[in-house]
């Protein structure tokens, strides 16, 4: 469900369902595996091939097609075939962003491919991945062993240890993870299929040598409002992603990273301790202020390279008047060639004077409850493609509790909770952070 204002997104564009439908096919047959396809499976790869048929992909994606189908599998050809489903997935994402940028009349930079060099990991550490990578193609994730899953921690170390591979690394890491929690795959009854043809694909891509950043690097200076904080939790990790608005002739959206490691027993409130690194932020979230920043690396992807001594706390910066000031004007950035993925899609957006939809992505990290929504007269939420629909994630609402009304965000707690009645139920499960350090502080002293 909608709010009533993006009617014109209640419906898919035309051809995205029938683009969905060739990547499930692909799906399919990576499940089962390159090296034993059936013929609908082969018809699924055929399919591909043909979609991509006016492209420059042409060529090399038909002869891959052909060539796994007849029993002839390489690493070249499961490359064309990664591009080829990356090209669809790209396609979705760019018929879903106009879509939304005609739905609410929002103007969007132009990607401009990168002029410098980006850092390129050693070849034998790509040629390492692409090799695990083409043995999972091979094989198929309903074949996939633990022995064939622990051959990935020799090359994720190697990844890990080199700062131009990290991201790869990092991706490696976390389908290695994902495979080794689930097995034995051969008796799972449903794959995420979707998903790990996501993983696979992308980090065969970047296993290629290849500008794959957020774009050139450049600075800017001036005054950022914020909209809203977005909480990202994994066991292992916490990020929060701050989208906002520089002022200016022309107003700029963008967003900061503020990223953390963390164990699982740390969760909720507790996680903005681990954030320590970023005190300005912290403060500007907590109190609703804007940032003064000072030449802040920004990526042409609209991502502030965030560092926190360029920024300076500043005034009391109401969000919602951002949103109802400078939203509908702002410029956002254009989206990184291999960022192109519908899952990716994140638009701020402000709805206001109407029941705002109720949705379960709400932060344990945070006070906006399921009620507040509900009950909200003003929402500043993303829009995000989900399940093949748009739906609205709230980031901030206001509404009137007990007769009073009230302003409620994600990034209330940046600083600590601010009610003590909340704050002593929090206290009184534990502070793992607290306990976490002082042990580690033990340790250390011995």
């Amino acid at each position: 469900m909608l709010p009533a204002h993006y009617e014109a997104l209640a419906s898919a564009p035309a051809g995205v369902d029938e683009a969905l439908g060739l990547l499930d096919g692909f799906d399919e047959a990576l499940c089962h595996g390159f090296a034993r396809l059936t013929d609908a499976h082969a018809g699924a790869l055929a399919a591909l091939a043909g979609a991509v048929g006016s492209t420059p992909l042409r060529e090399r994606v038909a002869e891959a097609a052909e060539k796994i189908a007849a029993g002839s599998v390489s690493s070249e050809h499961l490359m064309a075939l990664a591009a080829a489903r990356a090209a669809i997935t790209g396609a979705v994402h760019d018929a879903l962003l106009a879509q939304f940028d005609a739905a609410t009349s929002r103007t969007r930079a132009v990607w401009s491919p990168s002029t410098s060099d980006s850092p390129s990991a050693p070849e034998n550490l790509l040629g390492a991945a692409r090799s695990w990578l083409a043995e999972l193609g091979v094989t198929g994730w309903r074949g996939v062993t633990n022995d064939l899953v622990a051959a990935s921690a020799t090359v994720v170390q190697g990844l890990l240890g080199d700062p131009s591979s990290r991201r790869l690394g990092v991706l490696l890491d976390g389908l290695a993870a994902e495979l080794s929690a689930c097995s034995p795959l051969a008796t799972m009854e449903q794959l995420p299929a979707r998903r790990w043809g996501d993983l696979w694909s992308r980090a065969l891509l970047l296993s290629q040598h290849g500008s794959w950043g957020g774009g050139d690097v450049t600075t800017v200076s001036g005054r950022l409002l914020i909209l809203g904080a977005d909480v990202h939790e994994h066991e292992t990790t916490v990020q929060v992603q701050v989208h906002g608005i520089i002022e200016g002739e022309t107003p700029r959206l963008v967003r900061a990273s503020l990223t953390a490691a963390k164990v699982a027993t740390i969760t909720g409130a507790g996680d903005w301790r681990l954030l320590t690194a970023y005190q300005a932020m912290l403060r500007a979230l907590a109190e609703k202020r804007g940032l003064e920043l000072s030449e802040m690396p920004v990526l042409a992807s609209g991502d502030l390279v965030w560092q926190d001594e360029r920024a300076q706390v500043g005034d009391v910066a109401d969000p919602f008047t951002t949103a109802r000031v400078l939203l509908p004007k702002a410029t956002a950035a254009a989206t990184p060639p291999l960022d192109r993925h519908p899952v990716r899609i994140a638009e701020p957006v402000l709805v206001e004077g109407q029941q705002i939809p109720d949705i379960d992505r709400l932060p344990a990290t945070g006070p906006l409850t399921r009620d507040l929504v509900a009950g909200a007269s003003a929402c500043i939420g993303l829009m995000r493609w989900d399940a093949g629909r748009w739906v609205l994630q709230p980031l901030a609402v206001q509404a009137t509790v007990k007769k009073k009304p009230v302003s409620v965000h994600n990034g209330d707690w940046a600083q600590g909770i601010p009610d003590p009645k909340v704050a002593k139920a929090e206290a009184a499960s534990g502070d793992a952070v607290a306990v976490l350090r002082e042990r580690a502080g033990r340790l250390l002293r011995k």
